[in-house]
């Protein structure tokens, strides 16, 4: 790996489904798949599913539904992000951000 690739920015990239819809892979800047999405029926379908994405990743709580634990937000300090139990917040849609 190289610093140039290290720096670049995650992208979303268009691939061909097995059943002949669309699927939007969300790639780190050195390459690596972090997640795939659901099959789209189309390409503008895909396109629309990206735009919801970014909408809403940077505002969307993060919900832990695995087993024993209840659900967590993210608080944003000025040394990183850090899980807390979320006291019913995310039932609500409340994200609120530390100072």
């Amino acid at each position: 790996m190289n610093q140039e690739a290290d720096d670049m920015a995650g992208y979303f990239e268009l691939v061909d489904a097995l059943d002949g819809g669309f699927r939007v892979a969300l790639v780190a800047g050195d390459g690596e798949l972090l997640a795939m999405s659901i099959t789209f029926p189309s390409k503008q379908a895909a396109v629309k599913g990206i735009w919801r994405t970014r909408e809403l990743a940077g505002t969307g709580l993060i919900r832990d539904r695995s087993h024993g634990h209840g659900d967590v937000a993210a608080i944003r300090h000025s040394h990183g992000l850090h899980l807390v139990p979320d006291h019913g917040r995310a039932a609500h849609g409340v994200w609120r951000e530390a100072r």
